[in-house]
Parts: C-alpha cells; structure tokens; sequence
C-alpha cells in the first residue's frame, strides 16, 4: 500500500503530512494522542512473534544488572583502589570501592543462574518445556540468558528503553531481542506464560517485579507459580516480609508464596513438586 501512495505524482497535495498513511508517519504515531495505539502495538509485536514459534512457557528470571562476571568485578575494585591512591580523602569514591567489594561478594549468584538455566534448559529436570526469559541487559540477566545459550537453547531478553541505553546481553537469541518503552507492557510480558520466577539479589526494578507479582499472586489476578528468592541472608536483610505479618499488612499464609533458596537443584526440586501436586 505504501508502494502504490509513493507512485502517484507528486503534488502539493500528495506531499502535504496529511496524505501519508497513518502507520506510515512517525510524527503522528508519536504524538500523546495515540499512546494506547503504541501501548497496543507494543503488546502484540513480541505476542505474535512469540505465538508464531510455538512459545507457550517461560522461566523468569530477575536480578542485578550490577552482578558480572568475576574478572569484571575484580577490575572494578582494583579501579577504585588506584583511584583512592590518588585521592585518599575522597568519600564519593570510599563509598564506591565499598559497593564495589559488596557486589564482589555476591559474584556467585551470577555462576549459579548460569547453573540455573542451564539446567532448566534440560526439560528432563522439571518435564516442563519452557524458555528462559530476562530483561535482556548485563549482570544476572547476562547470566540467566547465558545458561540457556549454553545448553543450546534459545532464550528471550525483554530490553527496555532508558536515559542510559541499556545494550542487549550477546546471549540472548537474536530472533527474541525485544525493546520496549512501556515498562507496564514488558512486565505483563514477563509474567503471561511464567511457570516460576527466580529473583537473584537486585535493586529497586528487581524489588518492584517481585512485588507487583506477589502481588498479583496474592490478589488472584494471575495464577500461582512458584516464586525463588535465591539467597535468603540477602533477602531478610533487605525485606522483613515477617514484619508485614506481625504487623497485619499480610497475612502468614501469604509468605508460602515464595520461597528462599541457595542453589538451583533446591529450586527444580521445589518446582517438580508443585506441578506434580496442582
């Protein structure tokens, strides 16, 4: 169609903005007006591409973009600490060399979702068919889509658009390298075909994904699946979900909707044991 509306003769009136076909006019789709056409578009663009290659299960995995591989975190730190040489008074960069031996401490939960995903990769571990899905960026969404890579399985990365642009991961499958504008649109992405979530440690968009899906959980407005929090020392020093309780703001039964881990064998066992009892 487009085709056609270009061979006409150019004219005042086939030049003028008016003319050009609504899909076809990006000022248009820009504008306020039309942001739940791209909300709209937004949805069924990776809808239909993951329709149309059969994908009908997910393993979520959420976590810090900040937890990478040993070798990049061991620079990190040797980085600040020339730095502070140079600069021994320097708070800004005390705190950062502090944050910096703090994420070093954590390197492992990158090597155990590479182990995670590698494993859930084997549909033999869980007798469950499903595809490794991230936020697509570094760290351990790096990590999670890495495992399948490895095992030889595609994977998904669900990129967002942000001030900083976020660069896709080298191990998602170039086929399912998602970019999205609307946060509310990727999270419902995440969640449509879960069969279980696993949240390594991270920061404030780790914590919102996991609450708003405890939340939708709880609420019933989406279907029980098994929910991992790797790393319960942790957890428990950044989220006293026991308080909520105490406090009345949840109920006890609420906190057997998720559960605290330390490796991934803890994790596929707790997994086979929901599906074989729902």
């Amino acid at each position: 169609m487009v085709g056609e509306a270009k061979q006409c003769e150019d004219t005042p009136q086939t030049c003028s903005d008016s003319y050009r076909l609504a899909f076809d006019d990006p000022d248009f789709l820009l504008k306020d007006e039309q942001r739940s056409v791209r909300l709209m578009l937004e949805w069924q663009k990776p809808e239909q591409i993951l329709l149309d290659n059969n994908i009908k299960a997910t393993w979520v995995v959420f976590g810090s973009a900040r937890i990478l591989e040993h070798q990049h975190l061991i620079d990190q730190k040797s980085s600040l600490e020339n730095q502070i040489k140079q600069n021994p008074n320097d708070e800004n960069l005390q705190n950062k060399l502090k944050a910096a031996e703090s994420l070093l401490d954590k390197q492992h939960f990158y090597n155990e979702c590479v182990r995670l995903t590698s494993l859930l990769a084997k549909t033999k571990q869980t007798g469950i068919e499903a595809t490794v899905i991230t936020g697509g960026g570094p760290g351990i969404m790096e990590a999670a889509n890495r495992g399948a890579h490895q095992a030889g399985k595609d994977s998904i990365g669900l990129n967002i658009v942000l001030p900083r642009e976020q660069q896709p991961n080298r191990f998602i499958s170039p086929e399912y390298c998602f970019q999205f504008h609307y946060f509310a649109i990727r999270k419902m992405h995440f969640l449509v075909r879960a069969k279980a979530l696993f949240a390594f440690p991270g920061g404030f968009g780790t914590l919102d994904e996991i609450m708003e899906t405890l939340t939708l959980i709880q609420t019933g407005r989406i279907k029980r699946f098994p929910i991992f929090l790797f790393g319960r020392q942790f957890w428990n020093k950044i989220i006293n979900f026991e308080a909520l309780a105490d406090e009345g703001m949840i109920s006890y039964s609420d906190l057997e909707l998720f559960h605290y881990v330390e490796s991934s064998e803890e994790a596929i066992e707790i997994i086979k044991a929901f599906y074989h009892n729902s």
